[in-house]
């Protein structure tokens, strides 16, 4: 299957320029195409890897992806996707992300058969009469005016700053083009003025019959209409140390029946066949969320490596069966880091007395039923005996003590 007629068959194409040239194009050859990210952060989220899982699927066949890291444009502010004004980040700033985001786009596509570069080398080095002699002259304020994203902030107000922002990008466009070769430029749907843009830039300077292409992505919403990627604790980030590989991992895992097949297509590298059959699960076994596991798996695997999808795993089984006792410290970490938590004295204690006073019974007569009845389980094993003594220095050296009350209720005691 060509590469554009699988991006259509994942729903993965939201606007294209000349898609059939393009495909006819990438029939014939293997092309170097590319997308960008501004250091805004010291991390993407799962909303930015979209564009990066198409750029990822034209290198795994053949292809050859640029990334550019904007530390030029991010030094400036996109409007795109703006309400107001961004606020300005000292250079410092900009260059720590850089080297943070860097290093995850590494990850992601390692080291053969793709460049990643920084505008900042060419944009910085353009003085104010060059950009104006040069490039200012060939858009058209009128044209710009009529970009989605410089009209959508026209009532509140745009700065003169973020308003060249799209004659950046289309110098970037045009320096990749001559000094990379780079035909194609993928982005979100929100970048589709700037591409655009770029396009033209390159026609006028190259000719009209250059042979370059844009391509944005749908944006994605989930079925009940909301964003997709947010939760409850905020954006689902790709770095371990803001979203743990077991946070990462859960939240694909616990995706709606009815997104499942869509996330398939979009951040999985599983071939249609394999896609078509975990489809058939989900409408005739839902129960068993065979799609949603093989979501999750692919998904921290291709961020954060097989072992972080083993990790994950262990932590599930783990709290589901209430075999906890071989956690590591990490893990624990990990696996309890949204579960109610309470700090204790690193004392032993009669078991009805412990839990009283550290408020995970209401009341030493509660205690007193829950402990007879079987209903508690310290660090994995039952306690029945309201006489036994709780000892937080012999478990997970010394840290932690994991309380299970009933079959579902966690609690972490965390060791002062």
């Amino acid at each position: 299957m060509n590469i554009i007629d699988e991006l259509k068959w994942r729903g993965a194409i939201n606007q294209g320029t000349d898609l059939d040239a393009l495909k006819e194009l990438t029939d014939n050859n293997k092309i170097a195409l590319y997308c960008g990210t501004d250091p805004t952060g010291d991390s993407l989220h799962i909303g930015h890897l979209i564009p990066f899982m198409i750029l990822k699927r034209f290198q795994l066949a053949g292809h050859h992806p640029v990334i550019i890291i904007g530390g030029g444009t991010g030094a400036i502010g996109d409007p795109s996707g703006r309400k107001s004004e961004r606020q300005l980040q000292t250079m410092d700033q900009v260059h720590h992300n850089e080297e943070a985001l860097t290093a995850q786009m590494k990850k992601l596509f390692g080291t053969e058969n793709f460049t990643i570069v920084n505008n900042y080398d060419w944009l910085s080095k353009i003085s104010l009469l060059d950009f104006l002699r040069d490039y200012g002259k060939l858009f058209n304020i009128n044209t710009m005016l009529n970009k989605e994203v410089v009209a959508s902030r026209l009532e509140a107000g745009i700065s003169f700053t973020e308003f060249t922002y799209q004659i950046l990008q289309s110098v970037d466009f045009l320096h990749l083009y001559r000094n990379n070769n780079v035909q194609l430029q993928i982005g979100g749907s929100d970048q589709w003025g700037n591409i655009t843009a770029g396009i033209d830039l390159i026609h006028k300077v190259e000719g009209p019959d250059t042979k370059v292409y844009g391509l944005t992505i749908p944006l994605m919403l989930k079925a009940d209409g909301t964003k997709f990627g947010k939760t409850a604790g905020g954006a689902v980030w790709l770095d371990p140390k803001k979203t743990s590989p077991y946070e990462f991992y859960q939240f694909w895992i616990n995706q709606d029946d009815r997104d499942v097949v869509k996330y398939l297509k979009y951040f999985t590298f599983l071939s249609k066949e394999e896609i078509d059959d975990l489809a058939g699960k989900v409408e005739k076994e839902p129960w068993k969320r065979e799609a949603q596991r093989r979501l999750a798996e692919e998904v921290t695997k291709f961020v954060h490596g097989p072992e972080a999808v083993e990790e994950a795993e262990r932590i599930s089984k783990a709290l589901f069966s209430g075999d906890v006792a071989d956690l590591s410290v990490d893990e624990i970490e990990q696996g309890f880091k949204n579960m109610p938590s309470v700090d204790v004295e690193n004392k032993k204690e009669n078991i009805v007395i412990w839990l009283t006073d550290n408020g995970i019974e209401p009341s030493r007569r509660q205690a007193r039923q829950d402990v007879s009845n079987g209903a508690i389980r310290i660090n994995g094993e039952k306690v029945d005996d309201v006489d036994a003594e709780i000892d937080p220095s012999t478990h997970f050296n010394g840290k932690f003590v994991i309380i299970r009350k009933g079959k579902k209720h966690y609690f972490l005691a965390r060791v002062k």
